[in-house]
């Protein structure tokens, strides 16, 4: 054996000279999650192995391509989400200080649903985008992709897709208040069209509407002599955040459409 031999080397070239295969296909072998060294899964094909380490393929293993996911994720209060936006935009706008949502995406804060097992891979975590944010004092349902086609659809029907949320509210609402609240407030300067709002508790109203705007429902219960304590977002179109804990995100199943 050369001393060239004997460095270490990296782990596509390794896997493709052990299973006569292409370094492409040894490239999605590893990314995909089927490689393991020595006992432990590595998904870097540049990773550099010893001649003394055992590489091994996992059976039926495919050399394929890892398609771009989706996830939910249950946003807390305080968390900053979204992409950056000047004021009045459709996207809420940054908070300074803020921590951003994205880093309670990891593998330990996936919460377990029904459906098909998925593999958690570390490709899951990198280039994802939520086109669903929510204000940095809300909490609830985002969604974040790395899936073009996905984030093309959510932009497009972001408007056209009900929403749903549960306002916590504090005061005393005004004579024809709620009647108020689902028709005859205006916004922006703007009327605003009919919105389904009901009570769910004393202190708690439902509101399911479309199209909306940043600061709108806060501005809407001011207008009827209450006031926003909190809101969580519980539903987008057909994707319902459920019994998400906070905090913990989940793939988005294969069959959910939103």
């Amino acid at each position: 054996m050369t001393e060239e031999e004997k460095d270490p080397i990296r782990l596509s070239r390794r896997l493709a000279e052990q299973q006569q295969c292409s370094r492409r296909e040894a490239e999605l072998y590893i990314e995909g999650g089927c490689v393991s060294v020595d006992g432990q899964v590595v998904e870097q094909p540049g990773a550099r192995v010893a001649p003394h380490q055992q590489v091994v393929l996992a059976p039926h293993a495919r050399a394929e391509e890892v398609p771009p996911i989706t996830l939910v994720l249950h946003k807390p209060a305080g968390y900053e989400s979204g992409l950056g936006a000047a004021p009045g935009d459709a996207h809420a706008s940054r908070s300074r200080g803020a921590p951003d949502a994205l880093a309670l995406i990891h593998p330990d804060s996936r919460h377990a649903e029904g459906g098909p097992p998925v593999r958690v891979l570390q490709r899951h975590f990198r280039q994802l985008v939520c086109h669903t944010p929510l204000p940095t004092e809300a909490s609830g349902l985002v969604v974040y992709t790395q899936d073009r086609r996905m984030a093309r659809r959510l932009v497009e029907d972001i408007e056209t897709l009900e929403q749903e949320c549960i306002v916590q509210v504090e005061g005393q609402i005004a004579e024809g208040g709620l009647q108020r609240l689902c028709h005859g407030l205006s916004f922006n300067g703007r009327a605003l069209p009919p919105i389904k709002v009901s009570w769910q508790s004393e202190q708690r109203l439902r509101f399911a509407l479309k199209g909306i705007r940043p600061g709108q429902v806060p501005a809407m219960c001011e207008a009827v002599g209450l006031r926003v304590t909190a809101l969580r977002r519980i539903r987008i179109g057909r994707v319902a955040l459920a019994k998400l804990p906070e905090g913990q995100w989940r793939y988005l199943l294969p069959w959910e459409r939103f």
